[in-house]
C-alpha cells in the first residue's frame, strides 16, 4: 500500500522547530532569571549608594552647620540645616518605597522628626536669644540624633550586602540547575535531529534512486522513458517535472524535424526563385542587345556576372557561404539589373572587411535588393539609389539595405510588419512584374533567418517619404553550418 506523500520541507521544518523551541525555551529561562536576580541586585545596590551618600550629610553636615548657627557665625536662616533634614529625610522616604521591610530604615525615616525638633529648638532659642549654652545642650542631642541615625544606615548598608550575598550564592546553584537542564535538553535536540535526518534520508533515497534511472533512460535516448510516482512531496513535483520534459522533448523533436523540412523547403523555394526564367530570359536578352551593338566588353561583364551569380546560388549544394561569396553574389545581381535599367539605378556596397570571412546562409540580401529595386526604385521618377552595408556590432552583424524610393504608407507598413510577424504572405500591392520574386522575398528571409539562427527577431522594417531600409541582426563568429 503506497503512502500518502510527505513534504522534505515539512520534515525539515519540523525539526528545526523541535531544536529552535528547546534552545529557545532555555535561552529565555536563563535570560529571565538573569535579568530577575541582575534587577534585584541593581536596586540593593542603588540603595547603599543611597544610604551611604546619607551617612556624612546625617552625621557631620548638620551638626556642623547647627554649630555654625549656636557659636553665631551665622544667621539660622543662612545655614539651610532644617532644608537640609529635610532633603535627607526625603530620600529616606524613597528608599522606604523600594524596600517597606527595612527596618532600619523605617526607623532612621521616624529619627529624623526628632532631629529636625532639636533644629526648631535651637533656631527659636537663636530667635529669643536665650543663652548659648541652652542651644549647645540641644546641639549635642542633635550630635547624639545625628550618630544613632548614622548607626541606622550602617546597618542598612550591611543588611544591603547580607541580602547580596545571600541572592548571589542562590543565583549561583539555580544557573548550575539550568545549565545542567540546557545541556540535557542540547543532547536531546541532538538525538531527536539524528533520528530525523536518518528518516528523512531513507525515505528520500530510493525515489531519487529510481528519478536517477530515469533521468539516465532519457539522456540515452530512450524518450519513453518515464518516472513512476513517488512519496516524497518535492520528489513528486520532480517527477512530475521530468514526466513533462520527456513530452516536451518529444515535441521538441518532432517540430524540430517539421521545422527542418520547412527550411529545406524555403531554401528550394529561394533557388527556385533565383532561377527564374524571366529573370534568365531579360538577362540574355540584353546580352544578346549588348551583343547586337558589339559592346564586347558589356557582354564580358554581363555573361560573367551572370555565371557568377547561378555559380554562388548554386554554391555546390553549401547551405551556408562566406559574406565575401554572398556580397560577389549580389554584386553580379546589381551589374546585371544596372545594364539592364542603365541611369535608373544605382547602387553602393559598404560591408566591413573584418566580417567577409564570416559564415551565412546564403541568399540573404539578394531578395531584400530585388524587393528594393521593384518596390522602391522602379518606381521612383529619375531612379534612384540603392544602398547595401554591415558592420560587426556587439557580438553581431547588422547588414542594412536602403533605397531612396517613394517608401510605404504608415499603414501599409504596418501591414507588411504584421504580416511577417503572424508568417503570412506579403501581397503583392505594387504592381510587381509577374515571375518576381519580390512579393515573397521578404517573408523568405525572414523565415530563414529565424529557423538558421533560432531566433525570435527577423527582418526590421523602417519607411517614409525619403525611402525604406530592411534590416536584419545575426550573431557573429558562426562558421558552422547547422542541420
Amino acid at each position: 500500500m503506497r503512502r500518502e506523500p510527505h513534504s522534505v520541507a515539512y520534515e525539515v521544518s519540523r525539526a528545526i522547530s523541535v531544536v529552535t523551541s528547546i534552545v529557545l525555551l532555555t535561552s529565555v529561562a536563563s535570560f529571565l532569571l538573569v535579568l530577575t536576580y541582575a534587577n534585584t541586585f541593581v536596586r540593593s545596590s542603588h540603595r547603599m549608594i543611597v544610604a551611604a551618600e546619607l551617612k556624612p550629610l546625617v552625621n557631620s553636615q548638620i551638626p556642623e552647620r547647627l554649630w555654625s548657627v549656636v557659636s553665631g557665625r551665622i544667621a539660622f536662616e543662612e545655614c539651610g540645616a532644617i532644608e537640609l533634614i529635610r532633603d535627607v529625610d526625603q530620600r529616606l522616604e524613597d528608599l522606604l518605597h523600594e524596600d517597606e521591610n527595612q527596618l532600619e530604615i523605617t526607623v532612621a525615616r521616624r529619627t529624623m522628626d526628632t532631629l529636625e525638633t532639636y533644629a526648631s529648638a535651637i533656631k527659636e532659642n537663636m530667635r529669643q536669644e536665650l543663652p548659648i549654652a541652652q542651644s549647645e545642650e540641644l546641639l549635642n542631642e542633635v550630635r547624639s540624633v545625628a550618630g544613632l541615625i548614622d548607626d541606622m544606615l550602617s546597618d542598612c548598608i550591611a543588611a544591603e550586602a547580607i541580602q547580596q550575598a545571600s541572592k548571589n550564592a542562590e543565583m549561583t546553584r539555580l544557573l548550575i540547575v539550568v545549565g545542567a537542564v540546557e545541556l540535557a535538553l542540547l543532547g536531546f535536540s541532538i538525538w531527536a535531529s539524528v533520528l530525523i535526518r536518518n528518516r528523512m534520508v531513507r525515505s528520500i533515497r530510493e525515489p531519487i534512486q529510481r528519478l536517477e534511472n530515469t533521468t539516465g533512460r532519457l539522456a540515452s535516448g530512450e524518450l519513453t522513458a518515464r518516472a513512476e510516482p513517488v512519496d516524497v512531496t518535492e520528489l513528486t513535483e520532480l517527477a512530475e517535472s521530468i514526466n513533462i520534459m520527456a513530452d516536451h522533448l518529444q515535441d521538441l523533436i518532432r517540430q524540430n524535424k517539421l521545422e527542418q523540412q520547412n527550411l529545406k523547403k524555403a531554401e528550394l523555394r529561394t533557388l527556385q526563385a533565383q532561377i527564374n526564367p524571366h529573370f534568365l530570359y531579360n538577362t540574355l536578352d540584353t546580352i544578346l542587345w549588348e551583343a547586337e551593338d558589339e559592346n564586347n566588353e558589356e557582354v564580358i561583364q554581363l555573361t560573367k556576372a551572370l555565371s557568377d551569380f547561378f555559380r554562388i546560388s548554386l554554391s555546390d549544394g553549401r547551405d551556408w557561404i562566406t559574406v565575401r561569396e554572398e556580397i560577389r553574389h549580389l554584386t553580379g545581381y546589381l551589374q546585371i539589373q544596372k545594364t539592364r535599367y542603365r541611369d535608373v539605378l544605382s547602387y553602393d556596397i559598404q560591408v566591413a572587411e573584418e566580417i567577409m570571412t564570416e559564415s551565412i546562409p546564403k541568399l540573404l540580401l539578394q531578395p531584400l535588393v530585388e524587393n528594393a529595386i521593384y518596390h522602391g526604385i522602379k518606381e521612383q521618377r529619375g531612379g534612384g539609389k540603392i544602398t547595401i552595408t554591415g558592420e560587426p556590432q556587439n557580438g553581431r552583424i547588422i547588414f542594412q539595405v536602403r533605397d531612396s524610393g517613394r517608401g510605404m504608407t504608415p499603414e501599409r507598413l504596418e501591414e507588411v510588419r504584421k504580416a511577417l510577424a503572424e508568417e503570412t504572405a506579403i501581397s503583392n500591392r505594387y504592381g510587381y512584374p509577374e515571375g518576381s520574386t519580390s512579393g515573397f522575398g521578404l517573408r523568405n528571409v525572414d523565415q530563414r533567418i529565424r529557423l538558421y539562427y533560432g531566433q525570435s527577431e527577423g527582418l526590421a522594417i523602417q519607411s517614409g517619404p525619403e525611402g525604406t531600409c530592411v534590416s536584419f541582426r545575426i550573431p557573429q563568429n558562426r562558421r558552422e553550418e547547422t542541420a
